[in-house]
């Protein structure tokens, strides 16, 4: 394509603002429009269930670049509307107040929706959350109110999250679990054992292998919770956390493969000419397996990996996913996915509160969990991204030095 065609982004998160300014730096210079059903400018996510709740970060900070940013790049910005409609073989999408747009490549990054209680258990009460967006942050803090009672339903990093700063705020916690533990889904055992322990050591009250039955309300409002062993819980208010779903229905109308996620190859393309995708909606192919990272990481990298795709070709996207999340005291560091590990090593760290759990495939180093020590995070990923072989061995024995071993 020309430096001068148009282009679109449809979705205005981290995908998009990353690409937006790969590709100015690219030397790109044709018009650039990304569309976003928010009325936000690209702002960061991963804050919302962390300080941004809490009052820590004021909403300020969490935008990705200041409003004159856009127009000094010559970025326009369409917000507060959504694409309804897209027209592969025109070149043309639909906005939802009959504006057509034409685009010589477009970008999907249209992100995630997180997966909500059914109605018919009480999803639809008041006082029941997600934690996605801006406004859900935003509707959420105000009933942070201390005393009240906390349902966090599901032991992921989100509700765990969510867990801390309400317990920090005075709340009464509790945190239900389906599985047999928390982070059953990504997390070895010792890594759920050390933030068990540390929810507990702050007053909240963990169960699981626990199913819930039904929320309960009184006039129209959450009031308690049954669980699938009848207990009946009371509770305030509730935040869902079981997961999340690419949103792949607009490619999927315009007749793009989709599969958990709009299909991709390691260029960023979609299975119709002209269009890409990247970020949590995107499904790539990574070390033969097929690949969704919902992280910051991913949506950085790859937005940018697919502003040179965009503009050409480009290496195929490899990366290295890194993942982050803060609770209390403590900052867990994640590098590469632990998927299809067989065993793990636990290493004490120096201070208290402070360890990492290293995971193998057979020999082969695939991911470490840095619980306050940066130094073991950093070098792992340093490990992890040489490819280089590391002795289990040597990681189990708290003598060893790891800069030699990343060396």
């Amino acid at each position: 394509m020309t430096m001068t065609a148009p282009i679109i982004l449809v979705g205005a998160g981290q995908a998009s603002a990353s690409c937006a300014a790969k590709l100015r730096a690219l030397g790109y210079d044709g018009a650039l429009t990304i569309i976003g059903d928010e009325p936000a400018a690209p702002y960061q996510r991963p804050p919302l269930s962390k300080k941004y709740v809490s009052g820590e970060l004021a909403r300020e900070r969490l935008f990705i670049r200041p409003l004159s940013w856009y127009a000094e790049q010559r970025i326009e910005l369409r917000l507060g509307t959504r694409v309804v409609k897209l027209d592969a073989a025109g070149h043309r999408v639909t906005l939802a107040d009959g504006t057509n747009l034409s685009f010589s490549r477009l970008l999907l990054a249209t992100g995630s929706t997180p997966r909500r209680l059914p109605a018919e258990i009480g999803g639809n009460l008041a006082n029941v959350f997600t934690i996605r967006n801006l406004a859900d942050a935003d509707t959420i803090a105000p009933a942070l109110i201390p005393g009240a009672n906390l349902l966090v339903i599901g032991g992921g990093y989100i509700g765990l999250e969510a867990a801390a700063v309400a317990a920090q705020k005075g709340l009464d916690v509790t945190v239900i679990e389906m599985a047999d533990r928390i982070l059953q889904r990504v997390a070895a055992a010792p890594t759920a054992d050390f933030f068990r322990t540390l929810h507990q050591s702050h007053g909240v009250t963990i169960r699981e292998a626990t199913g819930l039955a039904e929320l309960v309300g009184k006039d129209g409002r959450l009031s308690s919770a049954r669980l699938k062993d009848g207990t009946i819980l009371p509770a305030d208010l509730a935040i869902v956390g079981i997961g999340i779903l690419p949103n792949d229905d607009l490619a999927q109308a315009a007749g793009i493969a989709v599969e958990s996620g709009i299909l991709v190859d390691g260029k960023c393309r979609t299975s119709v000419p002209d269009i890409f995708a990247a970020g949590d909606c995107a499904n790539f192919t990574w070390r033969g397996q097929r690949t969704r990272l919902e992280s910051v990481q991913n949506a950085i990298d790859q937005g940018e990996h697919a502003a040179a795709c965009l503009l050409g070709e480009a290496p195929d996207y490899d990366p290295v996913p890194w993942f982050w999340s803060d609770q209390y005291e403590v900052k867990l560091q994640i590098a590469g996915l632990n998927r299809g590990y067989d065993s793990t090593v636990l290493r004490p760290g120096k201070r208290p509160l402070s360890q990492s759990i290293w995971y193998f495939r057979g020999d082969t180093l695939i991911a470490i969990d840095a619980m306050n020590d940066a130094l073991a995070y950093a070098l792992g990923k340093k490990m992890l991204e040489s490819g280089k072989p590391v002795a289990k061995a040597a990681i189990a024995d708290p003598a060893s030095d790891l800069k030699a071993l990343a060396s």
